[in-house]
């Protein structure tokens, strides 16, 4: 053995072999990405079972480990601002409406970014990149420190809360960083465990909300930034100290543009926009529904608004587990179904001004949402899997386009499926100056749950044409079923 190689060995973590992972030294692009800093993996095969057992699956856990803890922080930096609306009071001279636009901001930003996060994983290695995304959370919540009081104009407000989209590109590198860590058996679950550990830094900054404004009083919103500061040091430094890069993961600009001509990327991204958008459009509405629709102070408000995001967060890995094991579309449709249901509920209690009824249907359209997007991320890696065997491909060559197809797609999904919490803010917007209520808002999501329903079934449920021959996405499964089966078109998607 060499000296440089028996230094690879010392350094490598958990027993990867030296022949598998080498530190680059800080010298230039390689592979079309710059490869600076230590901690590369050079071969990653996560569909072999036996790598898988014998090394992969100890460093992607860790990986994932460190991935959640990131994400976890960027959601409650990009959720910051449903609690700072409510610390202004009326001295801050900003009316309902201005307040949920001024929410909507950083939905918008965090929605546009996830398209180049997604591929910054690619370029930059995904641990140099959970590096600095993570450190350019302390952007956003030093200048809100600064404006936070008021006096400070409605424009400065708007400019400082879009900062906060960083946070919610942070999404997209991290659920694209370890989609490539983990095989396409266990992605339901580990991208449900990435996403559901990343969503509950939403309800994380609501409870540190009520905490300050039930102790502090309303006046002292900096606390709560003062909070993220170690915080967001703390996710930096750890994802420089134990997180990998995997050189193989390269970026494709063909994969992109394939993904974005393939039809269902738009069909998954209006299935994200019903669960995902749902919930981070709930998430930064709620406390203010509260507060305009049923009277709620803003401790009280507060003291309530966690509790949908906290469940949503929570349930999301199941949705991922249930979708491994009955399927992505069988899950999401029986949940469309379930979410125009409670948003029924929502709608009566809306009209008739029931407070105890409203929480009940609302905060189940969280969970639900939260369970929605743990299946419709699931779907999206079994569908190019399974569009390959469609296109006669097996095997590896299959898995490789598969995974070629769904990480591009996945930052295209994403960014869109965000968009989708923009649209719940500006209906509520528009509901309220209109209205004066969330009902006519509500009716809006109900009509987008059975359209999301009945796409769903169109595309991916509904019996195959007799005697044609159609793919099957499962594992293993055979490329084509037999002539005359009436099967789903997307059976085990």
């Amino acid at each position: 053995m060499t000296a440089a190689a028996a230094k690879t060995r010392s350094d490598s973590p958990d027993d990867i072999p030296a022949e598998t992972l080498a530190e680059k030294p800080d010298d230039g692009r390689s592979g079309g990405r710059v490869r600076r800093g230590g901690r590369w993996i050079e071969h990653w095969d996560p569909e072999d079972e036996g790598f898988w057992r014998e090394r992969g699956e100890r460093v992607a856990r860790r990986n994932l480990a460190f991935s959640v803890l990131s994400e976890h922080i960027g959601f409650s930096i990009w959720s910051l601002w449903s609690v700072m609306v409510l610390f202004m009071g009326p001295e801050y001279g900003v009316d309902p409406a201005g307040k949920f636009f001024l929410v909507a901001m950083p939905t918008l930003v965090g929605g546009v970014l996830r398209v180049p996060y997604t591929f910054a994983v690619a370029r930059f290695g995904g641990r140099n990149w959970t590096v600095l995304s993570a450190a350019m959370l302390l952007v956003p919540v030093a200048v809100a420190a600064v404006v936070m009081e008021p006096g400070t104009s409605y424009g400065t407000f708007l400019l400082v809360a879009a900062l906060a989209g960083v946070g919610g590109g942070n999404f997209a590198s991290s659920m694209t960083n370890i989609n490539s860590f983990y095989p396409l058996r266990k992605k339901g679950w580990a991208l449900g465990l990435n996403a559901g550990g990343g969503n509950i830094g939403v309800p994380v900054i609501q409870l540190l909300g009520l905490l300050v404004i039930g102790t502090a009083g309303a006046a002292h919103p900096r606390i709560v930034l003062a909070v993220y500061v170690p915080l967001i040091v703390l996710a930096a430094v750890l994802a420089a100290l134990f997180m990998d890069n995997l050189a193989p993961v390269t970026n494709d600009t063909g994969a992109a543009l394939d993904a974005a001509r393939e039809p269902h990327t738009w069909v998954m991204s209006l299935l994200y926009i019903g669960t995902f958008g749902s919930f981070i459009g709930y998430s930064f509405a709620f406390g203010l529904v509260l507060q305009n629709q049923f009277a709620r102070t803003p401790l009280q408000a507060a003291s309530l608004t966690f509790i949908g995001p906290l469940l949503g967060s929570l349930i999301r890995p199941v949705g991922g587990r249930l979708a491994d094991r009955f399927g992505g579309a069988r899950i999401t449709l029986g949940n469309f179904a379930a979410m125009g249901l409670a948003t029924g509920v929502v709608i009566y209690a809306s009209a008739a001004r029931s407070l105890p009824v409203f929480l009940v249907g609302f905060i189940a359209l969280f969970v639900l949402t939260g369970l929605g997007n743990g299946s419709t991320y699931k779907m999206i890696p079994g569908i190019f899997q399974a569009q390959a065997l469609r296109r006669g491909l097996a095997g590896e060559e299959a898995a490789v386009y598969g995974r070629r197809l769904s990480g591009a797609a996945m930052g295209l999904i994403g960014a869109v499926g965000a968009l989708g919490g923009l649209a719940i803010n500006l209906a509520f917007r528009q509901s309220f100056l209109v209205a004066g209520s969330g009902t006519p808002a509500f009716v809006s999501f109900l009509v987008c749950y059975v359209v999301c329903g009945a796409v769903t079934w169109g595309v991916y449920l509904r019996p195959a044409v007799r005697g044609r021959r159609t793919a099957q996405a499962a594992d293993g499964a055979d490329a084509a079923a037999v002539e005359g089966e009436r099967r789903p078109v997307y059976a085990e998607v």
